[in-house]
């Protein structure tokens, strides 16, 4: 699996009542999306005491690169370019990935990203990495989330969902964000379980933020 993010800094005067309209109207285009675990429409205010600027973020896990190629490959992001102008996209391999149950539920998420110290164990990351995100889910209020890492500048990113705002937050490390609405495969389908076609992929993402 791959998470995947970019993350589009809006103006200190840009109303983010655009971005929640436009999440509000077009996010449930890429429901049902071939080969997507699930993808989290993120924003952030300004006002807000845990966010320094204006931000739309989304989230992304893939099932694999097919999925991920397609949607970048399609109408839906090449129109989110001509409106915003093209992000760097970070992506991560995937330790550990829970799609949440109920996507209603996640109201807020959290993105902390972290060096790895080059005498560190991966393998004991990951471990204790995957450890804790089912911790969250099964004792705290995380919905979803997913652990992942990047070798080329080894780090090491934890995200999750929440169905409320965390109480504690560390705002040096982590990013917190408002979730506008939660993409997830619906009829108990899994992602793979769609044929990814030319036709499919453009009639899913072709109004998509």
């Amino acid at each position: 699996m791959i998470a995947m993010q970019y993350s589009f800094t809006l103006p200190a005067d840009y109303d983010m009542d655009i971005i929640r309209r436009r999440i509000a109207e077009r996010g449930h285009f890429t429901d049902d999306f071939p080969l997507l675990g699930f993808k989290a429409y993120l924003y952030a205010d300004r006002g807000d005491s845990r966010s320094r600027d204006n931000l739309y973020a989304p989230f992304y896990l893939w099932e694999d690169n097919e999925g991920m190629n397609a949607f970048l490959g399609g109408p839906g992001f090449a129109a989110l370019v001509a409106s915003f102008g093209r992000p760097a996209i970070s992506v991560w391999s995937v330790w550990h990935a829970q799609r949440p149950n109920d996507a209603g539920a996640a109201r807020y998420a959290t993105r902390e990203i972290v060096a790895i110290p080059p005498e560190a164990s991966l393998e004991a990351w990951r471990e204790a990495e995957t450890v804790w995100l089912k911790q969250d889910i099964a004792m705290r209020d995380a919905v979803g989330g997913v652990v992942a890492f990047e070798p080329s500048t080894w780090t090491l990113v934890s995200f999750r969902l929440w169905a409320h705002q965390p109480r504690t937050l560390d705002t040096e490390r982590a990013q917190c964000y408002a979730v506008g609405h939660v993409s997830v495969p619906t009829n108990g389908r899994d992602a793979r379980d769609t044929v990814l076609t030319r036709s499919a992929s453009a009639d899913h993402v072709t109004a998509s933020v």
